[in-house]
């Protein structure tokens, strides 16, 4: 029993890595099976198809960083500082990949939106949750910055889609210039963006 728990754990792993290096539409079944090193029935047994795999990977990923998301969104610090420390945080997580592998990577949620939005509806759906429950996160923190006086927004669910929007096209944009100093900006055009009081 221990063997197929790993083999799914293996799947996974490949499967993400494949998709955050090449896309989804390119890759097949047994290329993932291939290089996850498990034979081509296992695919099978954890995973209906190419889209449940596409699903659990973007669950898996969403689950990690949900929890770095809350554990900077939910601290004590102050709410500007924690969209700024969220901003930090993945400019860092780009620039350690790219150091690793020589690219930016991107989001995986961006990319698959790109490539999949108007190919399977399971994963449209799945993405749009994903980026809501992000708003809804940033929200909260707005929320709070707005009521300290720390900003000045009309409409703190716009703003937090704004901030969130900003914080995916950055990404997009260091992709696909390959260029981490392309996040550097983040931080300033959101606290313009939400008319933060000069301290």
């Amino acid at each position: 029993m221990g063997r197929t728990s790993d083999a799914k754990q293996k799947i996974l792993a490949a499967a993400r890595s494949l998709i955050e290096g090449r896309g989804y539409s390119a890759l097949g079944v047994a290329e993932i099976c291939k290089a996850a090193g498990v034979p081509k029935g296992s695919f099978y047994y954890f995973f209906e198809s190419k889209e449940s795999l596409a699903l659990a990977v973007v669950d898996e990923h969403w689950a990690a960083q949900r929890r770095a998301w809350a554990r900077v969104l939910e601290s004590d610090a102050e709410p500007l500082e924690r969209l700024r420390l969220l901003f930090e945080e993945t400019e860092a997580g780009q620039r350690a990949v790219r150091e690793g592998c020589g690219t930016v990577s991107g989001c995986l949620f961006g990319n698959l939106t790109l490539e999949l939005s108007n190919q399977t509806e399971a994963v449209r759906a799945r993405l749009q949750e994903i980026f809501d429950a992000q708003v809804d996160m940033v929200e909260t923190v707005v929320r709070e910055a707005g009521r300290r006086g720390d900003i000045s927004v009309a409409d703190t669910h716009v703003a937090a889609r704004g901030v969130v929007a900003q914080l995916e096209g950055q990404v997009m944009f260091a992709k696909l210039y390959n260029d981490t100093a392309r996040l550097s900006p983040l931080w300033d055009n959101c606290r313009a963006m939400l008319g933060a009081r000069t301290v």
